[in-house]
């Protein structure tokens, strides 16, 4: 996957909104300003990291030990690496995308989650 579609697909989310806090290098898509995904742009091939819930992290490096590792950077009980380089199925990225967001979606304020529903 490139990062075009990868980038596509998270801004396709409802408030979704993308920034280079950490400098050129590295694009982060935030849910009502907090972080769901980021994305290397410097690494060949693509690398982003993505929340996810403990148990699921743990399961899914399991089962895809050379593409899917403990979150480069992050709180490794709760984000994965993912190396996008054609190996992992569009259809498990996407999904992996959605339950980050659904993640971070389900840990915003009540207040922030009424914003988001008037958007």
């Amino acid at each position: 996957m490139d990062i075009e579609t990868f980038r596509n697909y998270c801004l396709s989310k409802k408030g979704v909104t993308e920034d280079l806090p950490f400098g050129p290098g590295t694009l982060v898509f935030k849910i009502m300003g907090k972080m769901f995904a980021l994305a290397s742009l410097d690494e060949v091939p693509l690398k982003v990291n993505l929340k996810c819930d403990p148990e699921e992290a743990l399961t899914l490096r399991e089962e895809y030990p050379e593409w899917i590792l403990p979150g480069y950077h992050m709180n490794k009980m709760h984000w994965n690496t993912l190396v996008l380089d054609g190996n992992l199925q569009k259809s498990l990225v996407f999904r992996l995308v959605d339950h980050s967001y659904d993640l971070v979606l389900q840990g915003l304020p009540k207040k922030l989650q009424q914003e988001l529903k008037a958007l």
